[in-house]
């Protein structure tokens, strides 16, 4: 039966909540089989062991609704189970225009915050519809589907709610496409590692202040990235190539980031890497990791020294967008279903390309400037702005194992 056919129907709102067991849901309509009755609806939760279970069904005849009732009270009842019967009809009212889902991260989430979230979804004309738990560590997240109002107006609404209480609020528009992503694109330094490549290479040239100041007056707009980048590598003149077998050693994952790359890879991902720092990191982490892609620049090598200099083309801000687009053009995956994660400024244009632009604990004017920002130390929580579930991960790696 379609929904203009039920729209006028009588309905019979069967509510069923106690202790949660095996066969609640089979007993149920069991039960209301007898009376040939329609299913309209249904939805289950169960939270700390406790089951709401609702069964949206249509009015059987008059003559057995009275036992109807009777009987759904005293299965319950022989369950120990509690039941409520509500006469309506009809179905839900019809969702308004204007659909997404939106994540909500907190570590942790707390009361208040939830409040300040839905009275904003409220204040923009949404609705919640559903809300669901995706995760419980390391962060709490929970995502909820909401109508009624336009993807973009929210996401502002929420991001501006978001930075005052102190959680990640990721909002995308719903539809296929969110499960259709299938390219996923980061930065390296301080985004799939911890560390930044160039100033382990400084370390071991002695040269780390200069390399810091360098940096410095680039982010003060003094020096652009390639400028920056030059003056920097120019520091390294005479390094012992073997060096970069001790810089591999040094470099620390991010926290999630095997988490990620592995589970991404399991439900037909392909993950890239793009990078201001150096392909001698890049092409082992590509090895290490089984990336699909990755670009970096190179440090020139003569006669087992560094030169100090750089070779082939240059990986800066428009660069990372170019590499992109490079990327999913190979990987036959449409630009606005591909996601990039980065945390600098020179992130920003691959960030605005990309279908989802993932800021990760980012400096602020590129948390303003993405679509969403993940303010946590741990990169697979990325996962579940993609919908994707903790159980999801876990049974994926216990398949594996098994």
């Amino acid at each position: 039966m379609s929904a203009s056919q039920t729209s006028d129907v009588p309905t019979l709102l069967v509510k069923i909540f106690g202790k949660d067991r095996p066969g609640i849901t089979a007993g149920l309509f069991d039960t209301l089989a007898a009376f040939s009755v329609d299913v309209v609806d249904i939805e289950q939760v169960v939270t700390r062991g406790r089951i709401v279970l609702c069964a949206l069904v249509t009015e059987p005849t008059a003559s057995t609704e009275g036992e109807l009732r009777a009987t759904v009270h005293s299965w319950a009842e022989s369950l120990k189970l509690q039941a409520e019967i509500i006469s309506g009809t009809g179905d839900n009212r019809p969702r308004g225009v204007g659909r997404s889902h939106v994540t909500v991260l907190g570590h942790p989430l707390t009361a208040e915050n939830t409040a300040a979230i839905a009275a904003t979804i409220t204040a923009t004309g949404g609705n919640i519809d559903r809300i669901f738990r995706l995760a419980k560590y390391p962060v709490t997240a929970v995502e909820i589907a909401v109508s009624g109002t336009e993807t973009e107006p929210l996401r502002t609404a929420l991001a501006t709610e978001a930075a005052e209480i102190g959680v990640d609020v990721a909002v995308v528009s719903a539809g296929l496409h969110r499960r259709a992503q299938r390219l996923v694109v980061m930065d390296v330094d301080s985004t799939l590692i911890q560390d930044e490549v160039i100033e382990l290479f400084a370390a071991h040239a002695g040269c780390e202040d200069q390399v810091a100041e360098i940096t410095a007056a680039a982010m003060r707009g003094e020096l652009d990235f390639e400028q920056s980048l030059h003056a920097r590598v120019a520091l390294l003149e005479g390094l012992d190539e073997s060096v970069v077998d001790k810089v591999r050693a040094e470099v620390r994952l991010t926290p999630g980031a095997r988490t990620l790359i592995r589970t991404l890879k399991r439900l037909g991902y392909q993950v890239g890497v793009v990078s201001g720092g150096f392909t001698q990191v890049t092409d082992e982490l590509q090895v290490r990791l089984g990336l699909d892609f990755a670009s970096a620049n190179t440090l020139e090598v003569v006669d087992g020294k560094l030169t100090g200099r750089v070779t082939g083309e240059i990986v800066d801000r428009a660069g990372k967008a170019r590499l992109l687009r490079r990327f999913a053009a190979e990987a036959g995956v449409p630009l606005a279903q591909t996601v990039a994660i980065g945390d600098g400024a020179n992130d920003l244009d691959m960030l605005n390309a990309a279908g989802l632009g993932v800021a990760f604990n980012a400096k602020p004017v590129v948390r303003r400037a993405a679509d969403t920002a993940v303010n946590v130390p741990f990169l697979d929580t990325v996962l579940y702005l993609l919908g994707i579930t903790r159980e999801e991960v876990e049974a994926a790696d216990t398949a594996v194992v098994g």
